[in-house]
């Protein structure tokens, strides 16, 4: 039962939604999917890309508003022989996914102020579970196939859906040093929430009496175990049986229809074993019965950021901006929790202990930027790096598969070989006063290792393609449209899986993609 939800912490939506970085959204504006290149941005969506870039817009107020519209699917794949079904389709939904921003521009001065979703930004819903929902449960059919009960198949009910929402609310200042450098500094107030629902109920095992549940199985093998050791210990105490003796034929079936291997027992071994195994069918058959997670996780953090913009020619736009690290710490309200193992002293373990402080930080992030203007054409090029190693995303993991322990945090040095990059170009052509279309491209690598990769958190490198165009109606307002589609460059593993004694390594194979549309004006007073 150990595999149930045990990967279900903030990383799993909290992540990205898009091609940026592990948990960083840098999709950012509409003009951003029509032109996915926007570091050395010089209009008014450089309030996050560039923020020092403003300096080169006209003086007076610039507004813009954007949203974006996203849907994602993604697929894993298992080869575990005991699943009722090897592929398991998740779906994220975005259909609001907002950005505003407003920059007042003087001649040496400029104030901005901005709102995004800087990381998550949907909802996934797993209608039928993944891999490490029911591995355990597939096991019963194995473990329960030889006589009395003659398992041939399991079912369950199983449910998945969770949320995150990471919002970020920034201003900052920008000036201009000369024709030649200006800069930029500011703070974000980052608000972040992350909400689970599931449940886990009516497992069921189809068996010679017939579709019967798995709790009620389990406790009777719990209670004829008990009953075994009792018998046991009365023939010991009743000098039926020396206590150090091998034991008999029939205690070795016994002991065998358990799964215990009973070479070298003796009569005393054999209580004991039987006790043991009373009690581990008793618990185990506690996590098989109804269970359902309710739970919110909330907290905030600030990052401060600098910019620089350099203008070393008329038509050369060189921009670089820092983002320090932001230190996020969620907070459990956990309403109903799931049940997920027990200690060795029979101690239950839960998911989400309620008041638990779970780190979610996201990392510092270096990008750099240059726009070369000639005529109607302008290329856009950028590089984005992320200190992902250095951050703390309160991974949780379960590497020995121990059921007597709990999960535990790791450190991101050991989930990441590499801090993650992008590097992004794409080409503006302006038709006419009126009108320009343009189009790019990104490519991102996570830089995660094994070790970071489940059904329900996993990284991929990705490719993004983007393409649209912007309508200027008046000399105040601007439209710009876009889609974009992103690959996902398929991963697999070896997923550590025990049944009995025997680690199975199931192998799992890991899919994503996704397709936006983004819509949204700016204006220039």
């Amino acid at each position: 039962m150990r595999k149930l939800f045990t990967l279900i912490i903030g990383t799993m939506i909290a992540g990205s939604l898009l091609a940026g970085g592990l948990v960083t959204n840098t999709n950012q504006s509409a003009a951003w999917v029509r032109l996915p290149a926007r570091n050395a941005s010089t209009e008014i969506d450089a309030a996050y890309y560039n923020p020092a870039g403003l300096m080169k817009m006209n003086n007076g107020l610039h507004l813009s508003l954007s949203n974006q519209s996203i849907w994602q699917t993604r697929e894993v794949e298992s080869d575990y022989p005991y699943l009722n079904n090897g592929l398991y389709k998740g779906t994220v939904k975005a259909p609001l996914f907002p950005s505003v921003y407003a920059a007042y521009k003087m001649d040496k001065l400029a104030i901005f102020a901005g709102f995004n979703p800087i990381g998550g930004g949907g909802g996934a819903t797993y209608e039928d579970g993944l891999p490490s929902f029911e591995m355990s449960q597939s096991d019963l059919v194995p473990m329960l196939a030889g006589a009395p009960f003659n398992a041939t198949a399991y079912r369950m009910d199983v449910f998945f859906k969770g949320s995150s929402t990471f919002l970020g609310f920034q201003g900052g200042l920008a000036y201009k040093i000369n024709d030649f450098i200006s800069v930029a500094a500011g703070l974000r107030y980052v608000t972040a929430k992350n909400t689970y629902e599931g449940y886990l109920k009516d497992v069921q095992v189809n068996i010679a009496s017939g579709w019967t549940d798995a709790s009620v199985i389990l406790d009777g093998i719990s209670a004829t175990a008990s009953t075994s050791a009792t018998n046991l210990q009365a023939a010991i105490t009743g000098g039926l049986v020396g206590a150090n003796d091998p034991i008999s034929a029939s205690v070795r079936a016994g002991l065998i229809s358990l799964g215990i291997d009973p070479t070298g027992f003796t009569n005393a071994i054999a209580v004991g074993a039987f006790n043991a195994a009373s009690t581990k069918y008793a618990l185990n058959s506690n996590l098989l019965e109804d269970q359902a997670a309710d739970v919110v996780q909330s907290g905030s953090g600030i990052t401060p950021f600098f910019s620089v913009n350099i203008t070393p020619v008329e038509n050369l736009n060189i921009a670089v901006k820092y983002e320090m690290a932001t230190k996020l710490e969620l907070q459990n309200e956990t309403t109903t929790d799931l049940m997920i193992g027990y200690t060795a002293t029979g101690t239950p373990i839960t998911m989400f202990p309620d008041g638990e402080k779970i780190r979610n930080d996201m990392p510092a992030l270096l990008t750099v930027g240059a726009e070369l203007q000639l005529s109607n054409l302008k290329l856009a090029l950028g590089g984005n790096y992320y200190f992902d190693k250095s951050a703390d995303y309160g991974h949780k993991i379960d590497h020995d598969i121990d059921a007597t322990t709990p999960t535990i945090h790791i450190a991101n040095s050991e989930i990441m070989d590499k801090n993650g990059m992008s590097f992004q170009a794409g080409l503006e052509y302006k038709l006419t006063d009126m009108f320009l279309v343009s189009g790019g491209y990104s490519y991102a690598n996570k830089g995660v290792n094994s070790k970071y990769q489940s059904d329900l958190t996993y990284g991929l490198a990705t490719h993004t393609l983007g393409i649209g165009g912007a309508v200027s109606l008046t000399d105040m307002i601007r439209i710009n449209i876009g889609g974009s589609y992103t690959a996902y460059v398929k991963d697999s593993k070896d997923v550590n899986h025990k049944l009995g004694a025997i680690n199975m390594l199931p192998n799992e194979t890991y899919k994503k993609k996704t397709m936006l549309i983004g819509v949204g004006v700016d204006f220039s007073f």
